[in-house]
């Protein structure tokens, strides 16, 4: 048997005291996908990162083709054939695609006086064709939602030409079809030889591409999985130590209450238009749509976060003003926003702070901020949503995405209210915190919020939702009970085929 591509020996790596790889050895077969598994915190991202050359270990060795390499630095990596699609994005906002994508290598001419923009333009263009996508290479990066931010990502490590390219939770922002379309990708890499790492928490995707799985927990590494020994129960035990119970949610069996937000004739140019839909006391309404469908840019406009949205909202009967989050806020909305670390939380302070963000005003006391009072409230909500971290006063950047989430669902619970909107609430978590975060959900429903939930993961939208509510090109195009949301009957609204061939019903 010949030895591996790759081959991780005694890797260790701490930050902080915190050892997040203790000793990690396995090796992956040259031009296999490889999938790695493990909870939040488990070290897989550390590890890719690492291979990446992000991280430099403190022990151990890795050997890539039987070649000892220690990396100094992402460039250096990238020299040596490794490429990575981070999950975490990181691009220049106020630069073009184009800039972006050509960036440390810019095309010149006139002896390099002068950038080549024709040349970027069209590099660019290319490098978005290879994995089919089509965008409008001088648009900013900021102006992107952060599924497109990611198909970009993906285009720049594509583009690299690498010989072993490691994915990060590459569908975290992709609806089904994105999706679909970059496992087409992966599957043509492969025939090419290309050697792959996928880390995910989608184990449909892992079975789906992957030839073998291995499993961290802990920083450790545990074991591997050959394709045909793969199957959910055998994953997640050696993800967790047992298995994890279904969870069905409660609140689909309870009748919905009284109309608590109501949204008529919504729109904003060239997002969303004539949106009109209600949200009852104890209903979890999902939004379901591709990327640019519009989905997020409905619930960022109820939360007052659009300058140019018209039409008519009202909570509990009462209207109340467009395009102020302040408004918003004081009748009670609350919004996890779908990039937790820009937009739901401040990374680098503590937990307890965090949690109260939103209620500063209610913990003041002649001015000054009562700090008895606010490590009470935390520590409530901390505890609530069991929340894995040193201590109140860690940073939130310092947790894993999972408990990063659990943190900015608290600063709402916090605060109360009578609508939560969630958008892609277990974006990048495994398995046993998108389960806490599903069971967090059902439980607020069946205490009475009313709450809006967007995902780019038809099952958990499906499972979760009393309706869905489906997005095409700006508009609500349809409305499934949850006795009709199949994958098939959504997949047909999100494609644009007549609601007469899915039995829909729509309503306002």
């Amino acid at each position: 048997m010949s030895a591996p591509f790759i081959q991780f020996r005694g890797i260790t790596k701490t930050f902080g005291g915190v050892t997040a790889l203790d000793e990690v050895s396995f090796g992956i077969a040259r031009g296999e996908c490889h999938g790695l598994m493990g909870e939040n915190g488990a070290g897989k991202s550390t590890l890719g990162n690492v291979l990446a050359g992000i991280h430099k270990p403190d022990a151990g060795e890795l050997l890539i083709d039987g070649v000892p390499h220690r990396f100094g630095s992402p460039r250096a990596a990238l020299a040596a054939g490794v490429a990575m699609v981070h999950q975490e994005l990181a691009f220049c906002p106020d630069l073009s695609i184009a800039e972006n994508l050509c960036m440390g290598h810019y095309p010149r001419r006139w002896g390099g006086l002068l950038l080549d923009r024709d040349a970027m333009r069209r590099h660019a263009g290319q490098l978005l064709a290879e994995i089919g996508v089509v965008l409008d290479v001088e648009r900013p990066m900021g102006g992107l939602s952060t599924a497109q931010e990611q198909l970009v990502q993906i285009a720049a490590a594509v583009g690299n030409t690498p010989r072993i390219l490691v994915f990060d939770e590459p569908t975290s922002s992709l609806s089904e079809p994105e999706a679909q379309a970059l496992f087409a990708l992966i599957e043509a890499l492969k025939r090419r030889g290309l050697t792959m790492i996928y880390v995910s928490h989608r184990m449909p995707e892992l079975f789906r591409l992957c030839d073998q799985v291995s499993v961290l927990r802990d920083g450790r590494y545990v074991g591997s999985l050959a394709r045909e020994r793969m199957t959910p129960d055998a994953v997640v035990r050696m993800m967790i130590g047992r298995s994890l119970e279904t969870h069905a949610p409660r609140h689909l069996a309870a009748p919905a209450g009284e109309v608590v937000l109501r949204v008529r004739g919504l729109a904003s140019p060239g997002r969303f238009q004539d949106v009109s839909f209600d949200v009852r006391a104890g209903e979890i309404v999902g939004f379901a749509g591709l990327v640019g469908a519009g989905r997020s840019e409905v619930a960022t406009a109820i939360f007052g976060l659009d300058s140019r949205v018209t039409g008519q909202v009202g909570l509990d009967g009462a209207p109340f003003p467009l395009r102020s989050i302040k408004a918003a806020m004081g009748v009670g909305i609350g919004l996890v926003p779908e990039d937790r670390k820009r937009q739901g939380c401040v990374p680098g302070m503590p937990c307890r702070a965090n949690i109260s963000l939103a209620i500063l005003g209610r913990l003041r006391r002649l001015g000054m901020l009562n700090f008895t009072r606010e490590r009470q409230l935390a520590r409530r909500y901390f505890d609530r949503l069991q929340v894995k971290a040193a201590s109140l006063d860690a940073p939130v950047n310092s947790l894993s995405g999972g408990n990063q989430q659990k943190i900015v669902l608290a600063k709402w619970l916090a605060r109360g209210g009578r609508l939560l909107i969630v958008d892609e609430p277990t974006r990048g978590v495994d398995v046993g915190a998108k389960a806490a975060i599903h069971a967090l959900l059902d439980d607020l429903a069946r205490e009475g919020l009313a709450i809006l939930l967007i995902s780019s993961e038809l099952p958990e939208v499906i499972a979760l939702s009393t309706r869905v509510l489906v997005m095409r090109q700006g508009r609500i195009v349809g409305e499934l009970p949850h006795a009709d949301a199949t994958q098939d009957a959504v997949l047909r609204l999100m494609a644009g085929v007549g609601r007469a061939a899915c039995g829909i019903r729509k309503k306002v």
